[in-house]
C-alpha cells in the first residue's frame, strides 16, 4: 500500500497526537502509582509498628 504525502502527513500527525495523549496519561498513572506507593508504605509502616489495629 503506498500513500499519498498527504495521507502520510496524516498519519504522522495522528501517530504524535497518540504519542501525547498517552504520554500525559503515563504522567498522570506514574503520579498515581507514587502516592499508592506512599500509602502502602505509610500503612506498613503503621501495621510493623503496632500503631493501627484495632482501637475497640
Amino acid at each position: 500500500m503506498q500513500l499519498t504525502p498527504e495521507e502520510l502527513v496524516s498519519e504522522f500527525h495522528d501517530a504524535v497526537m497518540e504519542l501525547y495523549f498517552a504520554r500525559k496519561r503515563i504522567v498522570v498513572l506514574e503520579a498515581e502509582n507514587a502516592a499508592l506507593k506512599a500509602q502502602l508504605s505509610a500503612t506498613t509502616a503503621t501495621t510493623a509498628t503496632g500503631d493501627g489495629g484495632d482501637q475497640s
